[in-house]
């Protein structure tokens, strides 16, 4: 069907311009390797870099590195902690942004013939420079500077021994909760984190041996082996450059994890009518590939789980809900069209939800709470926006969301640091008790294998998406401490009969792709290094010599993952500041690289409904819109991520 225009339809009266001829630019890209595939060299540098601080940013930064010296940015009165983030901000986006392309001189870099008016099958043609930035297929970059990326030999991986520190210190003594989120909160980082960033299929060949002690009880193969994280196909130019790795997804904040990082993905999902994704009796259908029934057909479906099928079926009726929208105001579009604005819209939407629910529900602190609204809003009352529309063109008074597009000091990617910074499985509990949604009734108690992997369909076939999204929303995740890892991760056999303790693999992984020990981390982020274990731990009695006994008194062999975990915390926060830095850093990179939350959020793209629907609507309106039964459970909660009602 073609698409064609409502008469009405112009740039100047606020409607979306017809993208007419610019819809067969939208380029498609097959599923996995392919001769037509851009090499990683095609990719280069920003044009015009990060500029150097002005006098302002430097004073600024220079006295906050003498508070901070003292007291840390979550000590200060609320004031005074924004303008510590906004300095700090500033400062890692300037030192702390690496382009592992560019290790070897710039490379060339080659335009797009056009800027397609929506996203990209498979993330190309966002900069107007640079066709493949952020592309599926494309290097993760770095947060840490290059020279401190290199993995350590195969011998000093194992020290100590990975599989260790996974019985040691992170394995479950006994569930600690964090009281104060739903297990929809760790559901829906694992779906988000699905959408930015994956290495692909580990390498079969010389896998890792990791030694077990004589105690170990471990029931698979001894010794352990785990495989490698696959290589870059692109061989380096530079002998000074760290090995790199290959995202098979796009970089973008694309809703990926839906739609697919191909064309021939995104269409297989697709009813090819009215724009709709393919949902049948409300359930997404179920993947047609051998073997892989039990598991929906979506964009993205690893490590799959009830949590990741509840939100993934959720945004798939969310993106029906807006074509239909769209339609009724614009009833000549044809399926491309209100595809891909319909796409735009449920993107900003989650993007929404990640910015201003979830992540001030994990960092519950008027701080956080005040900045990740200045991210999305700017500091101007909301309603300043709404009637007189972006007030300058930075982002402190409106906002980023339609300001200039900036990739600060590199190219936009993601990174391995950022990667890193998401393995958060103590969210994940061992066992979930149902309850009806009607009565609040407690039911059965099912194992984590009970919902993962093989059984992931049959038990929303047996217990309903209604009955779980309320045994979800009002149970507890793990809180991000040590001694809280699942066991039911710690000794897991994947779809494919591979069998893993994912905390030996969690620590291994962050040494082989060179992910700064604890101490290094820390500094790296303009903190200063910890001293001694005690200061580590915060004093505890047994941490301490736990982990003084295991790191043989080497405070520069602690693991990030482990320090991330021990650090002691800010008040409210759920993760650590060093882990934070990196959040900081790249969650307002994520909106303001992407031209379609910055110069490309507007009317004309989005369509005024699409905008209006985008800054009416948050995840209580999508769950109630889908599931309206869970009404009474959602009454008086302010944010969806904490504990819900219990009936």
């Amino acid at each position: 069907m073609t698409d064609t225009t409502p008469s009405s339809a112009s740039a100047g009266t606020g409607t979306p311009a017809d993208p007419g001829s610019a819809l067969p630019h939208i380029h498609a890209q097959p599923d996995g390797p392919s001769p037509s595939r851009p090499s990683n060299a095609s990719r280069s540098a920003q044009p015009e870099p990060y500029g150097p601080p002005g006098v302002l940013e430097r004073l600024g930064s220079a006295a906050f590195a003498r508070i901070n010296r003292r007291r840390e940015w979550h000590e200060l009165p609320t004031p005074l902690g924004l303008l510590n983030l906004r300095f700090l901000r500033d400062d890692l986006r300037r030192e702390n942004l690496h382009d592992t392309y560019c290790a070897g001189g710039e490379r060339p870099r080659r335009a797009p013939a056009s800027l397609p008016p929506f996203r990209t099958y498979d993330g190309s043609a966002y900069d107007p420079h640079d066709e493949d930035m952020g592309r599926a297929g494309t290097r993760l970059d770095r947060n840490a500077p290059l020279h401190l990326a290199f993995p350590e030999s195969d011998d000093e991986l194992m020290s100590p021994s990975p599989r260790e520190v996974s019985r040691r210190l992170l394995a479950r003594r006994s569930f600690v909760p964090a009281p104060t989120l739903n297990l929809l909160a760790a559901a829906w980082i694992q779906f988000e984190n699905h959408g930015w960033a994956n290495h692909g299929d580990n390498e079969q060949a010389e896998p890792f041996t990791v030694p077990l002690a004589e105690d170990d009880d471990w029931a698979g193969e001894c010794p352990m082996r785990v495989n490698r994280t696959r290589p870059d196909t692109v061989a380096h130019t530079a002998p000074e450059a760290p090995p790199t790795y290959e995202n098979t997804l796009t970089h973008w904040w694309d809703g990926s994890q839906v739609y697919g990082s191909s064309e021939e993905r995104c269409r297989s999902l697709r009813t090819g009518e009215l724009g709709h994704l393919v949902v049948a009796d409300g359930r997404l259908p179920a993947d047609p590939r051998p073997g892989m029934s039990c598991l929906d057909a979506t964009g993205m479906n690893s490590d799959y789980w009830a949590g990741l099928s509840l939100l993934h079926t959720l945004f798939a009726k969310e993106h029906n809900a807006i074509c239909d929208h769209l339609h009724s105001h614009y009833p000549t579009w044809g399926d491309e069209r209100l595809f891909h604005t319909a796409r735009l819209v449920n993107c900003a939407l989650m993007a929404k939800i990640h910015t201003v629910e979830w992540t001030p529900g994990i960092l519950d602190t008027p701080v956080l709470h005040r900045a990740m609204n200045a991210n999305w809003y700017g500091v101007l009352p909301h309603w300043v926006r709404r009637k007189y529309g972006r007030v300058g063109r930075g982002e402190m008074l409106s906002g980023i969301l339609g300001s200039p597009t900036d990739h600060h000091a590199a190219p936009f990617s993601m990174t391995e640091e950022f990667v890193s910074a998401y393995r958060l499985h103590p969210l994940v509990p061992d066992e979930l008790t149902l309850r009806d949604h009607r009565s609040g009734r407690r039911g059965e108690t099912i194992g984590f294998d009970d919902m993962q992997g093989a059984t992931t369909r049959s038990v929303i076939d047996a217990h309903g998406m209604s009955d779980l999204f309320y045994s979800f929303g009002t149970a507890n995740p793990g809180a991000l401490v040590l001694h809280n890892h699942p066991d039911s991760l710690r000794d897991l056999t994947r779809l494919t009969g591979e069998h893993v303790d994912l905390g030996t693999v969690d620590i291994l992984r962050d040494r082989e792709r060179g992910i700064p020990r604890y101490n290094a981390y820390r500094q790296m982020l303009r903190k200063r290094p910890v001293t001694s274990f005690e200061e580590l731990t915060g004093g505890h009695p047994t941490d301490t010599p736990l982990l003084e006994e295991l790191y043989e008194g080497r405070l520069d062999r602690v693991d990030t993952l482990v320090g991330n975990l021990v650090e002691p915390r800010p008040a409210g926060f759920g993760f650590s500041d060093s882990l934070f830095r990196i959040f900081i850093l790249m969650a307002s990179r994520r909106l303001k690289s992407d031209r379609f939350f910055t110069t490309d959020y507007r009317p004309e793209i989005y369509t005024p409904e699409g905008l209006e629907w985008i800054d009416r609507n948050g995840m209580t309106r999508v769950l109630l819109r889908h599931h309206p039964e869970l009404a009474p459970a959602l009454d008086g909660v302010t944010n969806v991520f904490a504990p819900w009602r219990n009936l």
